[in-house]
């Protein structure tokens, strides 16, 4: 693939007028992947299954068209991946889905991935449903750190958010995953106004008490759901709120992502807010995503991805496989702009369709 038939972006207009971009030569040097910015690729998210055993109003339709088995990338192909994103300096991989963990066999994967050789970080995504099963032999595959989709407290409210979900199964996993070792695991909150918004406080005390950190997520405007204007909230407000109940210090602190962090004084739990909306953090993007199906779109917000699954197919070799992905970089554009995009979107395929 040639680099010109990748240039077209569908960047905000001026997002990359100002920013100087970086000589191919300078970029593509031996086990390193940098994109035209200069921004050095070390993160990826590596999504195995767009299925979930979830239906979370925010990341999918009630009724679901998932993909069919032949178009999902097989363990061996999402390992070949993996190997290759090493080899060029990747040394964060989190893997997401849907939910991971209800990929058949998913240890057989797992187990490989945490053995590789200068992959310093192996981390998953995860709707903790599967948790109090999978805990234990995660932690002996070499996952480092766990990040727990957590957006309630309530029962109730648990079903009707993730329209089928059971939260005492969700709670007994992360106590399990405790248990097993696991430290600096992460709830991940979505903020949504008039649904969650006033259990911030419960969920930062509930955080404190079971010794976790837990990031605040504002809505992205990700496939045709309606009524996001209506329940955003920024970081800045959940903020201000919290700040109410809790001296928050500010932090430099960071887990390799895009969450900024604040500390409480007196515990070791961080609160983090990630802000896709009112502060985006793509003058510092360090990372890209693989969907189950091989895509590989350089920026959340945007449409245009390169497919490895055709090289992975072909017979072609890893040489050829880590060129795709080197000549990817030419359609990772410098930013996103999630302002005007909340009930019409921009990118209208689903969160998980994507990978969290």
């Amino acid at each position: 693939m040639h680099n010109e038939t990748l240039m077209p972006e569908n960047t905000p207009a001026g997002m990359n007028d100002f920013k100087p971009q970086v000589s191919p030569e300078v970029r593509h040097e031996a086990g390193a992947l940098v994109d035209k910015y200069g921004r050095r690729i070390t993160y990826v998210r590596l999504s195995i299954t767009d299925r979930c055993d979830f239906r979370c109003t925010y990341c999918m339709a009630e009724e679901m068209t998932f993909l069919p088995r032949h178009e999902v990338m097989n363990f061996e192909e999402c390992l070949r991946v993996a190997k290759a994103f090493v080899s060029l300096g990747t040394t964060k991989l989190r893997l997401t889905g849907g939910e991971p963990l209800v990929r058949k066999n998913v240890m057989w994967l797992i187990e490989r991935l945490g053995a590789l050789p200068g992959l310093d970080n192996l981390v998953l995504t995860t709707n903790g449903s599967q948790l109090e099963r999978f805990a234990a032999p995660l932690k002996a595959a070499g996952v480092k750190r766990l990040n727990v989709s957590l957006d309630t407290l309530d029962s109730e409210r648990f079903r009707q958010i993730t329209r089928i979900g059971d939260l005492n199964k969700v709670l007994r996993g992360i106590d399990a995953a405790t248990n097993a070792g696991f430290t600096r695991t992460k709830l991940n909150t979505v903020m949504m106004k008039g649904v969650n918004d006033d259990e911030f406080v419960t969920l930062v005390r509930y955080a404190v008490d079971h010794g976790l950190d837990i990031s605040f997520i504002e809505e992205m405007p990700l496939g045709e759901i309606h009524g996001r204007s209506t329940t955003y909230i920024s970081s800045e407000e959940t903020r201000e709120r919290l700040a109410e109940h809790f001296d928050l210090i500010p932090s430099t602190e960071s887990s390799g992502g895009p969450a900024r962090y604040w500390r409480i004084p007196g515990s070791d739990s961080r609160i983090g807010f990630i802000s896709p909306h009112s502060h985006n953090f793509c003058d510092t993007c360090n990372r890209v995503r693989i969907t189950a199906k091989g895509e590989l779109y350089p920026c959340l917000g945007q449409n245009d991805a390169v497919n490895l699954l055709e090289v992975l197919r072909s017979g072609a070799d890893d040489a050829a496989l880590r060129q795709r992905i080197i000549d990817s970089m030419g359609i990772k554009p410098y930013g996103h702009d999630f302002t005007q995009q909340m009930d019409a979107p921009q990118v209208v395929r689903f969160m998980s369709m994507t990978g969290g």
